[in-house]
């Protein structure tokens, strides 16, 4: 699928259900459509498959599903997002099977910008799927912009200084 994504700098973003991939997809439609450059995006579902898929026929058809799948999944943020792809951009969708960070640094090439949005997990969600942003961040031979999730407006974030005052206050 790689030979139908166009040449020189693109800006290449991950989706996922996530809403920090929502706010990282819609950051990238703005800056895509400010610098003008093809828009990628990138759904790699991480469903269980066999190294070599050719020793079992049943495993070309489980890709294919997913890829499929990888496509909807994209389209239907793209609806929440910006309410379908964009007419203003060149616009292509990649959908591929196995770990998110590898397929992401792989199709990332020099010049590119590869967006991600990393959202907050807690303890046991970091314990056992690895962050994908970090590992973009870590191996990408490419420019990396990390969207951070907003935290919601019921939760007011505390500075350090107030957030002492405040759990003295509180908790003494």
């Amino acid at each position: 699928m790689d030979h139908e994504l166009p040449g020189g700098a693109r800006l290449i973003v991950g989706v996922d259900e996530t809403p920090a991939s929502r706010w990282a997809l819609a950051w990238a439609i703005g800056a895509a459509r400010l610098h003008r450059m093809a828009l990628v995006a990138v759904h790699v579902s991480r469903a269980p498959v066999h190294p070599f898929p050719e020793a079992l026929p049943v495993q070309n058809t489980i890709r294919a599903g997913e890829e499929a799948r990888c496509a909807e999944l994209v389209a239907t943020v793209f609806d929440d997002v910006a309410g379908g792809m964009p007419e203003d951009l060149t616009t292509f969708v990649v959908g591929r099977v196995g770990d998110p960070g590898y397929h992401l640094v792989d199709l990332a090439r020099e010049g590119d910008l590869l967006v991600l949005g990393r959202s907050r997990r807690g303890l046991l969600s970091r314990m056992f799927l690895p962050s994908t942003s970090m590992y973009c961040a870590r191996h990408a031979k490419t420019t990396v912009v990390i969207v951070q999730q907003p935290s919601p407006p019921d939760e007011p974030e505390l500075s350090g200084e107030r957030a002492r005052r405040f759990w003295s206050r509180r908790h003494l």
